[in-house]
């Protein structure tokens, strides 16, 4: 495909408030507390932890990694910003509680009025997806970003399903192909335990897209049209350990990688991976989910790849400071925290070197990637 068919819609794009410019001395950490669902309890008829998001925040605020004044506060997607990829259609059909229902599997919810759905159910789920549209511009920019929500994999253009509502993570390619120039290959690294159906109903026919999923291959959704659209498929067994899965996850996106050389990298980071979470059906460690992370990111940061990570699927009360501790991990190996406040005279990560070596390798990237569509 072309430079010119890729860039295609650039200049008639809408007017979106998610592009907004952000201070240099903010981390590339996207969060509000609006992410958070909480409603007369019912929030707990569903196993994931509707709060995890909160206690992520936190724990990082708790080991001084971030304050209140340098994370980036994510805004809701309007409809406007959601119809980039959903149908009218499809977002009719989420005025209805009972689809609301169906779509986050909370019974309860098809007998409440759909305003106070829409208030204390989408809204947090919109709020979520618009981080995820702002974490992508700022990866481009800043080399890597987290959206501490969203993930909704299994939420395509026209369906939901699997507590996802909105297709995040086709809204933020989408997003950057239209709007930011020399962002037109996007790989996506889906390590959720479920796999990534929604995203691949998306791009089944996009090869602007390459998808890597590894997902254990016995549980929800079993998508077998979707499956279609993935380029490196890994098939997991139940109960998986660290070993085997560590490998696999080095081999697999180093070998994704080396296939396509992507403009940016959207890494779904599910936790559901976790031995003992009820609906993923693996047995990776608080440890192993840690590795994979930085095997994830170090693969990014040797090619000079801007990386977007969201934190998906997690099913047990536990994996809110397993994501803390990952994210503080990434920030000791020098892979995330410098580049933020590098415009202040700071610098935040243990190896500037690494860092400064890291910014150039984007550049040169970036320049390569320039001179071959050219």
């Amino acid at each position: 495909m072309s430079s010119k068919e890729d860039n295609e819609g650039k200049s008639s794009s809408h007017h979106t408030g998610l592009y907004i410019s952000i201070p240099r001395t903010c981390l590339p950490i996207v969060y509000h507390p609006d992410y958070n669902i909480t409603f007369m309890g019912l929030e707990k008829l569903h196993p994931f932890d509707a709060g995890k998001w909160g206690k992520v925040i936190g724990f990082l605020k708790e080991e001084q990694f971030i304050t209140d004044g340098n994370i980036v506060e994510a805004l809701e997607a309007t409809e406007e910003d959601l119809l980039v990829v959903h149908t009218k259609r499809y977002l009719n059909r989420l005025k209805w509680s009972v689809v609301v229902a169906t779509i986050t599997e909370i019974p309860p919810l098809l007998f409440l009025p759909n305003f106070l759905v829409q208030r204390k159910v989408l809204k947090p789920l919109r709020t979520q997806t618009g981080g995820t549209i702002m974490a992508g511009k700022l990866a481009v920019d800043r080399g890597w970003a987290i959206n501490v929500g969203g993930g909704f994999h299994h939420c395509s253009s026209d369906r939901g399903g699997g507590f996802c509502a909105y297709a995040d993570l086709t809204l933020a390619i989408k997003f950057l192909f239209e709007r930011v120039e020399g962002i037109s290959r996007a790989t996506i690294i889906d390590l959720d335990a479920h796999q990534g159906n929604g995203h691949e109903r998306d791009f089944l026919d996009d090869r602007r897209v390459f998808i890597m999923d590894m997902y254990n291959r016995y549980i929800y959704p079993g998508d077998g049209y979707a499956k279609r659209a993935i380029k490196r498929k890994v098939e997991l067994d139940w109960g998986t350990e660290d070993s085997e899965y560590l490998q696999k996850v080095e081999l697999h996106s180093e070998g994704a990688l080396n296939e396509v050389r992507p403009d940016i990298i959207v890494y779904n980071a599910g936790t559901d991976i976790l031995d003992g979470d009820p609906l993923g059906g693996l047995s990776i460690s608080p440890h192993g989910i840690v590795k994979r992370d930085e095997i994830v990111f170090r693969a990014a940061m040797r090619r000079g790849i801007p990386i977007l990570m969201v934190t998906s699927g997690g099913y047990q009360k536990k994996t809110a400071r397993i994501i803390a501790d990952s994210i503080l991990n990434l920030h000791q190996q020098g892979l995330i925290g410098a580049e933020a406040l590098e415009g202040e005279g700071i610098i935040i990560a243990s190896d500037q070197h690494d860092v400064q070596l890291y910014f150039c390798r984007i550049k040169i990237h970036r320049c390569l990637r320039h001179s071959d569509d050219s």
